[in-house]
């Protein structure tokens, strides 16, 4: 099994980043990742001497042999170990409530029997997930804080332990890239960050060749779920629905009228964040209304 350290980070998902190693489709690899801002906050002071160039990091990239543009790249999500001590900070500007708010709120949060101590009186159940996962773009270099089409930032609590994430491959490779865990986040990620912990991520890589689906969409407990990320809310609404609309009508009979009423009874669009310079949203689907799957 490979294992990449922390230290190998990127801050941008870039075609011409060297990768840190090649692995094989159906290889194991575990991503040793910094919290979303590197590891720099430690107390309130910490925070105005944040380095903003440092920010959401991903570990990687990662070099899958046999990944030519064209194919998919299917993370199989196996285990999120997280660190013990979650860090959240808002404020100014941040967020939101960015425009309302006038002082800081930092908050370093103990993780206790699978809870974070929110206060004395509130525990939060954890849900682990993974806010920054993707591959390299074709075109220029996309900021590790910025969703789009390739992945990146889109902060979706779906992308956990047990999920499998399809990406696109769109340079040779891949270059896969990932960090930013959160012990627990909100859809919405309201407050500009979830419970931020460092964290070792290990996942399975695949190749899949020959399939023209639209990505970036993941598939957990028996459900699919097609991912957008867009300047605006409307924007990735659509676009996840439309591609959702695609898979209904290549893995059903129905029509493209009917995909379009079926997802109207029992499709859920749902928002992963809006805090980011891409907004992501999530429609989802059963599988069991995919009999061709």
């Amino acid at each position: 099994m490979h294992y990449i350290k922390k230290e190998n980070a990127i801050y941008a998902m870039d075609k011409y980043n060297v990768p840190v190693c090649k692995v094989n489709s159906g290889e194991t690899i575990t991503f040793e990742a910094y919290d979303c801002f590197t590891n720099q906050l430690t107390d309130v002071s910490s925070f105005t001497a944040l380095d903003w160039d440092k920010i959401n990091p991903a570990t990687g990239p990662v070099y899958v042999t046999d990944a030519e543009p064209g194919d998919i790249l299917a993370v199989h999500i196996k285990e999120l170990a997280i660190g013990d001590t979650v860090t959240m900070v808002t404020g100014p500007n941040m967020g939101v409530l960015g425009d309302e708010l006038t002082d800081t709120t930092f908050k370093r949060l103990p993780i206790e029997d699978d809870y974070i101590q929110f206060t004395e009186a509130i525990k939060v159940p954890l849900n682990k997930m993974i806010g920054v996962i993707g591959t390299a773009p074709a075109g220029e270099a996309i900021s590790c804080g910025t969703p789009d089409a390739h992945g990146g930032n889109m902060d979706c609590k779906e992308i956990t332990e047990g999920t499998t994430l399809y990406l696109p491959v769109n340079v040779d490779g891949a270059l896969l890239a990932m960090g930013d865990c959160h012990a627990a986040m909100g859809d919405g990620e309201v407050s500009v960050c979830g419970g931020e912990v460092p964290c070792e991520i290990t996942v399975t890589i695949e190749v899949i060749k020959g399939k023209k689906w639209p990505t970036p969409f993941y598939i957990k407990d028996g459900e699919i779920n097609t991912l957008s990320s867009q300047k605006t809310l409307d924007a990735a609404s659509i676009e996840a629905t439309k591609h959702m609309v695609d898979f209904v009508v290549r893995y059903s009979d129905l029509t493209k009228g009917e995909a379009a009423h079926l997802l109207s009874l029992v499709g859920n669009l749902r928002i992963c964040q809006v805090v980011d310079p891409n907004k992501t949203v999530r429609m989802a689907l059963p599988l069991s209304y995919l009999p061709k799957w």
